[in-house]
């Protein structure tokens, strides 16, 4: 997964930092000073957030009216309160997480601050939406800031796609090689991951939460959170591909996104999420 956790000393070293329940991610420099990598067509950082350990992004559903309260989309290992059980879903739960957002060419445009998780969780997908304290409206007037729209559908193989992350300000793009049915890494499992076509998104540790944004339209097709980066088979770090026969297979240097459409399945008219509504695809609290 790719997470960054800023180390205590004043020069970070490639190493691995122990988090709760055992589990080692790696750890790594932190951002450069150097200018952000040129946006590709239809990718700029509009939108794009950054949190103190991963990148996220500022996003509206396609009937979000200019006054609701404004959403911000990133990993559910992106957590503020550390990784998520697998079978855990937070919804409505309380934060007051500040965020970072960014002005197109990657400068620092203000913060926000998270007034509550709406929906978070690693099963199935990986991802929290946060609901701020102010409207689209309110930050656009203040911050200058407009949020990207969420899509309605999966992407397609061969679309094209950017992954633009807020932490280190870059921008990587690549296209969609396919959609894995399952794909394992420890002891959380995701359905439907968006496989990323190489070269091109070779991701790092802090890219955890970017949108993965289609370069045709700007719209978010997913939210970018693992790769496989020592060829290990299933495990922290280096996710494994199961196929619908159940066959294991492992790709280094392999990296991917989780579907972010299924939201739309659980929305009522007021667009709230709603887990008892027909048809919902996103996983529910454990009973």
């Amino acid at each position: 997964m790719k997470l960054f956790r800023p180390a205590v000393a004043a020069v970070v070293a490639l190493g691995s930092l122990l988090l709760g329940g055992g589990q080692a991610l790696a750890v790594e420099a932190g951002p450069t000073t150097g200018p952000p990598k040129a946006a590709a067509p239809g990718a700029d950082f509009t939108g794009i957030a950054a949190l103190s350990n991963c990148s996220a992004s500022l996003v509206r559903y396609a009937s979000s009216a200019d006054t609701d309260k404004a959403l911000v989309l990133t990993n559910g290992h992106c957590y503020e309160g550390g990784f998520l059980n697998p079978g855990q879903v937070l919804v409505n739960s309380a934060s007051s997480r500040s965020i970072t957002l960014l002005k197109p060419d990657a400068s620092r445009a203000g913060t926000v601050r998270a007034g509550r998780i709406l929906y978070g969780t690693m099963t199935k997908t990986d991802m929290i939406v946060y609901e701020v304290t102010e409207s689209y409206a309110s930050i656009k007037s203040r911050l200058g800031v407009t949020p990207l729209t969420l899509a309605q559908q999966a992407p397609a193989n061969g679309a094209g796609m950017a992954v633009v992350s807020g932490y280190w300000k870059r921008i990587y793009t690549c296209s969609v090689q396919g959609t894995i049915p399952e794909l394992r890494e420890g002891d959380w499992t995701w359905k439907e991951s968006i496989k990323y076509q190489q070269p091109g998104c070779e991701t790092i540790g802090g890219t955890s939460g970017s949108p993965v944004v289609s370069t045709e339209n700007g719209e978010v097709i997913g939210v970018n959170n693992t790769g496989n980066e020592d060829g290990q088979r299933c495990t922290v770090n280096n996710p494994c591909e199961v196929d619908a026969d159940g066959n294991i297979t492992v790709e280094q240097g392999a990296a991917y996104g989780q579907q972010t459409w299924w939201l739309y399945t659980c929305l009522t008219e007021a667009r709230a999420i709603d887990l008892t509504k027909a048809g919902c695809q996103l996983a529910k609290p454990a009973r």
